[in-house]
């Protein structure tokens, strides 16, 4: 049986997808387990927090990393079965059939859903495994991406369906990758080690600031 851990900040928008048809029997008969974590019960404010100004400026809010780190931390707990934790993201290895089937093996997969204008970097540098993308295209979070990997993981899970039923799918072309985004606070500890905000971004430099994040073009 695998387990699908899922940290989002909307844990009601999975409800009934996952009720429903083959993830539904799939569940039933105990070949696959599904959990929904929400974000905000990972935060320490009163407020609940889970996003802030990004630094260097720009649009939007960015996702705080520290939630992010305590919900990954607490979901792994110290058991050391095969799990891998994914973010998703535009600039992430692509998800195609051949990911599917390499998670279908694990006991555990945790999805880190984004939202808002982008996730703090440091969570793809230090918090997950892996960054993925399901397509070339832009979505307002992880949420649909989360039901699209439970949904082609699940198919290949021993039981769930007929072998004859599956289907190969892969995709090949490449993305435009997106420059590395931080938010408050500067400096946050990650496996005990301090964990910083590029320096460029702090310096009020807009000209250096928009040349760092082009080299990422």
């Amino acid at each position: 049986m695998i387990n699908f851990e899922i940290i989002t900040i909307f844990p009601d928008s999975f409800n009934s997808y996952f009720n429903e048809s083959i993830i539904k029997r799939a569940k039933e008969k105990k070949l696959v387990n599904i959990n929904i974590h929400n974000l905000r019960d990972y935060t320490k404010d009163k407020h609940r927090t889970v996003d802030d100004k990004p630094y260097g400026g720009g649009p939007g809010m960015i996702m705080k990393a520290e939630p992010i780190y305590r919900a990954v931390k607490r979901i792994k707990g110290r058991k050391k079965k095969k799990i891998k934790t994914i973010l998703f993201s535009s600039k992430g290895k692509r998800f195609n059939q051949k990911m599917a089937k390499e998670f279908s093996k694990l006991d555990r997969l945790i999805m880190v859903c984004g939202r808002y204008e982008g996730v703090d970097e440091r969570v793809a540098r230090y918090v997950v495994d892996e960054e993925v993308s399901v397509g070339d295209y832009i979505l307002t979070g992880g949420e649909l991406p989360a039901m699209i990997v439970v949904d082609a993981v699940s198919r290949l899970v021993p039981g769930v369906i007929t072998k004859e039923s599956l289907k190969e799918e892969s995709f090949s072309k490449d993305f435009y990758y997106e420059y590395p985004q931080y938010t408050r606070p500067e400096t946050i500890n990650i496996n005990n080690k301090k964990r910083k905000v590029p320096d460029i971004l702090l310096s009020g430099n807009h000209k250096k600031i928009k040349e760092w994040r082009e080299k990422y073009k």
